[in-house]
């Protein structure tokens, strides 16, 4: 394989530029136990050691002592890592691949050119995901797509295979879009139940917003009721995670920036977030702009101030009252929750406190779904594979509901529901804690 990757032709250079390379240190901590292999999605899909994390960190060892070229094997074998962060839980070593793999892939996008099929698949997805307002603009074709009868037609007939992968991942992952989604929008302010607790702060999301509006409403509702006053700024915009996680640094850059400027006007005491992927970066921002001498400072304390809900809100003595839900509840660890961030028991924790359920715990829990940002639209049939493993192993106890704590994940673990041709209710972990609060019955969640 690194034979393969030293002849292959390379158009670009033959290392890294000078500008943050994969550190020589960080390179060095790993010292090729193999504790990472069977954690790593790809590594149990394909067996192929270049295709671990292990492996990964040789070849840009090799690049960056200028052994191998920057080429195209190089690059395919980096692409093909979802960053799901498994490998940082399971290393005894302590190595941080997240720097490694995000140092790498910004390498590529400056110094690798992509294919046209490859910039144009990334166009679309960078031109759509992180807009909201775009993403807005496409719920009214989708409606009419689903609803005319128009998607059943060209799945039944095959036009979907005339268009390219990506697009063809986007309409697998497309979700059921309501009748109506009015109501969606919240207030930029919403006052405690009580005596406030807290200030907090809310990031809405780019697809959980448009996709995923429930969501929101169930998170300011909770926060409400256990005592904090929620603030909604009107112009947040994308966090840049899918720019980060994808090696589009001066993007992220732009975006990290405005977020801070945002949330700062704020003035709030915590931030609170219910996608775990926009979470790993927010709480990464002091080391995405430590070279930024305006924004380093601020960015450090802004970092300081990120929470995943479950966080927020499993730090509190409940104040409102639980109603029980009698269900069986698989609990899906999402991987930046779970392995960026290290959360893991606090939304246990919150699901524990709702009388009458019970979790789950779902086998290979540290495999990723599949979805990794923009990973299942830009390596679909890798992510498909992964996705219809987890749906499996979500089955295999015949759970009334699943739950996770990000959108990409939703999304993925719907599509290969509906895909498999099964009936199992995907809902946010908020949601279920808010449904308990609210009295909701365990039968509407078993039947959404």
């Amino acid at each position: 394989m690194t034979e393969d990757l030293a002849r292959a032709d390379s158009p670009g250079r033959g290392g890294f530029d000078a500008h943050h390379p994969p550190s020589p240190k960080l390179i060095a901590d790993c010292v090729h136990c193999g504790f990472c292999l069977p954690t790593c999605p790809t590594y149990a899909l394909w067996n192929e050691e270049m295709d671990s994390p292990r492996g990964r960190i040789y070849l840009m060892k090799i690049v960056l002592e200028g052994q191998a070229p920057l080429n195209p094997t190089f690059v395919n074998h980096l692409d093909s890592c979802l960053g799901c962060m498994a490998c940082l839980t399971a290393c005894p070593s302590g190595v941080k691949y997240d720097r490694l793999i995000e140092a790498t892939r910004a390498q590529i996008e400056r110094n690798h050119p992509r294919t046209l099929k490859e910039r144009f698949a990334r166009k679309l997805i960078f031109e759509i995901f992180p807009r909201p307002d775009r993403l807005a603009r496409v719920l009214a074709p989708m409606r009419m797509y689903q609803r005319s009868g128009l998607q059943s037609l060209v799945r039944k007939i095959g036009i979907l295979k005339m268009l390219p992968d990506s697009v063809r991942a986007m309409e697998a992952l497309m979700p059921v879009v309501p009748k109506s989604v009015a109501g969606g929008a919240l207030p930029e302010i919403l006052p405690a139940k009580g005596e406030p607790r807290m200030r907090v702060g809310l990031l809405l999301g780019c697809v959980q917003r448009v996709f995923f509006p429930e969501v929101n409403a169930a998170t300011a509702r909770v926060l409400v009721s256990e005592g904090c006053e929620v603030i909604i700024p009107r112009n947040q915009g994308c966090c840049g995670a899918l720019m980060v996680h994808s090696g589009e640094e001066e993007k992220a850059l732009d975006l990290a920036r405005q977020v801070i400027d945002t949330f700062d006007l704020a003035e709030v005491d915590a931030i609170a977030i219910n996608a775990a992927g926009c979470g790993s970066n927010m709480k990464d921002y002091g080391v995405l702009l430590q070279d930024d001498r305006k924004y380093a400072d601020r960015a450090r304390a802004f970092s300081a101030k990120c929470f995943d809900i479950s966080e927020i809100l499993a730090q509190m003595e409940p104040r409102s009252p639980r109603h029980p839900l009698p269900l069986k509840v698989a609990y899906h660890d999402a991987c930046h929750l779970q392995h960026a961030q290290n959360v893991r028991q606090q939304p246990r924790a919150l699901l524990k406190s709702i009388p009458g359920l019970e979790i789950i715990e779902v086998a290979e829990a540290a495999l990723c779904c599949g979805s990794a940002g923009i990973y299942n639209l830009v390596r679909p049939e890798a992510a498909k594979e992964l996705g219809q493993r987890k749906v499996s192993n979500l089955l295999a106890s015949s759970p009334d509901v699943a739950v996770s704590g990000n959108p990409g994940c939703l999304l993925q673990l719907r599509s290969e529901m509906n895909r498999a041709e099964k009936r199992l209710p995907i809902l946010h972990t908020v949601e279920l804690l808010d449904a308990a609060i609210r009295g909701i019955s365990a039968e509407s969640l078993r039947t959404r």
